[in-house]
């Protein structure tokens, strides 16, 4: 399962660097493959953490902390990665946005339903 979300974010990083290079860019097919896995492991790990510890901050923001924080980690996932930029905050608090939504539709799409 952990392969395919990989995957999914990996197509998704493509088709919004395609669509979006004010946002964000790949170099190509394996900093796209990389990222998505670093992001998966960052969200897997060090995310539950930070939202434990700023969890007093998302309560008094109603949750849109919850976005600065995703496009922090995406910012982290670029300094990481080499061949994966975004542009500043903004630029992955709308990118991670983007992804989840892409991820979200691609998910959808390729999940095979019950009776088909």
């Amino acid at each position: 399962m952990f392969i395919a979300r990989v995957i999914i974010n990996m197509v998704a990083m493509m088709i919004i660097a395609y669509l979006f290079p004010g946002i964000m860019w790949v170099d190509g097919f394996a900093a796209a493959l990389v990222a998505s896995f670093i992001l998966g492991i960052i969200n897997a790990v060090i995310r539950p953490i930070l939202i434990f510890l700023t969890l007093p901050l998302t309560v008094v923001t109603f949750g849109f902390f919850l976005l600065i924080l995703n496009g922090l980690l995406l910012g982290l996932v670029s300094f990481i990665v080499p061949g994966f930029y975004i542009s500043g905050l903004g630029g992955g608090i709308l990118g991670s946005i983007l992804i989840s939504l892409v991820s979200w539709v691609l998910s959808v799409s390729l999940t095979p339903r019950p009776g088909f």
